[in-house]
């Protein structure tokens, strides 16, 4: 197991902020993360998701999933996106990203993981109508 990082300790609630209370984001994404079939979606996707080899190391499937839903969500443009999940620790969170230990994915990278989900027909075809058509209550 992985010594926690200090960035994901305050993430995760590590004592640092005691007056903290879960936000409407934060309800909304703990429902999405019950509710969405990560596990299947992954499953489905897998076989078209670029694998390691000549040049930079694909960043993981089920959090590149996750960066979709949210800028779907959301409604984020993919620089948008990107610096959401630079702002918001709940975003974070939700995606898994410690920037303690790594970087956030940047827009191009979403830009052309949706682009090359949408040119197979994964992008519509393969998400569960309740997760469609979810939004944050405003």
């Amino acid at each position: 197991m992985k010594q926690q990082t200090l960035a994901a300790a305050a993430d995760q609630g590590g004592g640092f902020e005691q007056y903290r209370r879960a936000t409407k984001r934060d309800v909304f994404l703990a429902t999405m993360n019950e509710i969405v079939p990560w596990q299947a979606l992954c499953e489905v996707i897998e076989p078209h998701y670029p694998k390691p080899g000549n040049g930079r190391p694909p960043v993981g499937l089920e959090r590149m999933l996750r960066m979709y839903f949210v800028q779907h969500w959301f409604n984020l443009a993919d620089e948008a996106c990107e610096e959401a999940l630079l702002d918001s620790t709940a975003l974070r969170r939700f995606v898994g990203i410690d920037l303690g230990r790594e970087r956030v994915p940047d827009a191009t990278t979403l830009l052309n993981c949706a682009g090359s989900w949408k040119s197979t027909g994964l992008a519509s075809s393969s998400l569960p109508p309740s997760a469609r058509s979810c939004r944050p209550a405003a």
